[in-house]
């Protein structure tokens, strides 16, 4: 761990819950409760725009699918990536224009294809010749992306086993759409999940950059395409390449070629992992052969899901200590959910001052993949949003009742 990035964590979280907006939405939800600033979005988004200014960024909807983000996202100009026709509702009630929106998911369901067709998505990934063959007679002005498979063993999720292929196999995807009458417009790519590897990125740019070329003089086409995907990372408990440093290795290898190609990307993590904290009360406390053990009413099958799904090793922060209180002693505790399954365990090791039952904790940097992944195992409702920050004004349109959320202004 850096105690660097420690300390920028603890101070973030301990300016956020001390806002009267924090203390409003506590008040009014109680624990668990997820706090979510808009603004922390906005400035994401913004930063990326700067590093890669030729880029057209589509927010990845599947990493945090709440409305206060799409809206903040629209304003700022920010483009859509869906999944699934569900995202696509979502995206579109907010009055999104469907030429802002790609489906990326390379495997859909006729029907899937058909609704976003008639909402107006024409940009959409396939890897297969099945799927390929699902667009016949489809509109002309629909762009077929074909998703390479590129390893990337130093991702916290290599994503080129499910989906994706190699070059011979999308040389031969080109010639079969051609043959049927379906445009492949370019290539996509998605390097790996939470990959802190700079190079790698710029890698991966230069091998698409060369296939299709190759591909070109081969069927005589001209591609206008280049999707490099998403997997920027977020710093948890440990440093990664910045926003910055991974523009400035991606921007000359993919600037050149920016007068011909529309070149898109897709972060999700990036954009909103930092937008929300995690509140969460002690509902037991015990004393184990390994030491003394706190549970919270918050857990790995709800908001820490991430814990699972992604081997995210949460930061948690005492919030009495967070706000300037004495406290005693630190101990190295583990800390677990509220779940009656043992495996519901969210941190080990963490080193925390004696708590009591009812004292709250907080975990920052608990925007992507822990509400989207929650589930209600044991009966246990999903943990409510209340979005904090300044000028977000709240989204008109209809909210999730599975999810209430406040709009607690500062």
């Amino acid at each position: 761990m850096s105690s660097e990035l420690i300390d920028l964590r603890r101070r973030e979280t301990a300016a956020l819950l001390s806002t009267d907006a924090a203390r409003a939405a506590l008040a009014l939800h109680g624990t668990p409760l997820l706090l979510l600033s808009p603004e922390r979005v906005r400035r994401q988004y913004r930063r990326l725009r700067a590093a890669l200014p030729f880029v057209l960024f589509h927010y990845a909807v599947k990493a945090l699918a709440d409305d206060a983000v799409i809206a903040a996202l629209a304003g700022d100009g920010c483009c859509f990536d869906v999944a699934t026709g569900e995202e696509l509702a979502i995206v579109r009630r907010h009055g999104i224009d469907s030429d802002r929106v790609i489906h990326t998911h390379p495997i859909k369901k006729p029907t899937e294809i058909e609704e976003a067709l008639a909402q107006g998505v024409r940009t959409f990934v396939i890897d297969n010749e099945t799927e390929l063959a699902k667009f016949e007679g489809a509109p002309a002005d629909v762009r077929l992306l074909v998703r390479l498979a590129y390893r990337s063993p130093h991702a916290k999720s290599d994503l080129s086993t499910k989906f994706g292929v190699g070059p011979v196999e999308a040389g031969r995807l080109v010639g079969i759409a051609r043959a049927r009458g379906i445009h492949v417009a370019g290539f996509s790519f998605h390097v790996g999940s939470q990959l802190d590897d700079p190079d790698r990125f710029a890698d991966a740019v230069t091998e698409t950059l060369a296939l299709m070329h190759a591909l070109e003089c081969e069927h005589g086409v001209r591609f206008t395409v280049l999707d490099i995907g998403g997997g920027f990372p977020a710093a948890y408990d440990a440093p990664v390449a910045s926003i910055e440093v991974l523009g400035a290795r991606l921007r000359p290898v993919l600037e050149p070629h920016a007068h011909r190609l529309e070149i898109i990307a897709e972060p999700g993590r990036i954009l909103v992992a930092e937008c929300m904290t995690l509140v969460t009360s002690v509902v037991g406390i015990a004393e184990r052969g390994d030491g003394r053990w706190y549970y919270l009413d918050d857990g790995v099958y709800g908001s820490y899901s991430n814990v699972v799904a992604e081997d995210v090793h949460p930061l948690v922060f005492a919030v009495r200590e967070l706000l300037g209180a004495d406290t005693d002693a630190h101990r190295w505790s583990t800390v677990a959910g509220p779940t009656c399954d043992s495996t519901d365990v969210v941190a080990r090791e963490a080193m925390l001052p004696d708590l009591a039952v009812g004292d709250l904790v907080a975990s920052p940097v608990m925007g992507a993949y822990t509400a989207v992944t929650a589930s209600r195992f044991n009966g246990r409702t999903l943990t409510p949003i209340a979005v904090v920050g300044f000028g977000m004004p709240h989204p008109a349109v209809a909210v999730d009742p599975v999810r209430e959320r406040v709009d607690a202004l500062a």
